[in-house]
């Protein structure tokens, strides 16, 4: 249980980070960190999960696939900027 609660922990704090930098770098209202955030966390558990179904073994820390699911947050990040700048 203890590699789960840190495998959790650790996922969360880098989703965080990616839409934290993310929002950084590109900049937009304060609001938009908020999506930002949440499509990191979305696309992070997706990825870790296509990793672990797809058992891919790059990167892996732990329980967590930082591979598959840095690559699955970076995705959604990209997507939710792409669908707020179709928008505006």
């Amino acid at each position: 249980m203890t590699g789960l609660a840190s495998g959790l922990v650790l996922g969360f704090l880098l989703a965080t980070a990616y839409g934290a930098a993310f929002h950084l770098l590109l900049g937009g209202p304060a609001r938009r960190i908020l999506l930002y955030v949440l499509a990191a966390w979305a696309g992070f558990a997706i990825g870790h999960l296509l990793g672990d179904l797809l058992n891919i073994d790059i990167l892996k820390l732990g329980a967590v696939y930082l591979f598959s699911a840095s690559v699955g947050a970076w995705i959604a990040l990209v997507a939710s900027w792409w669908l707020t700048q179709s928008s505006s």
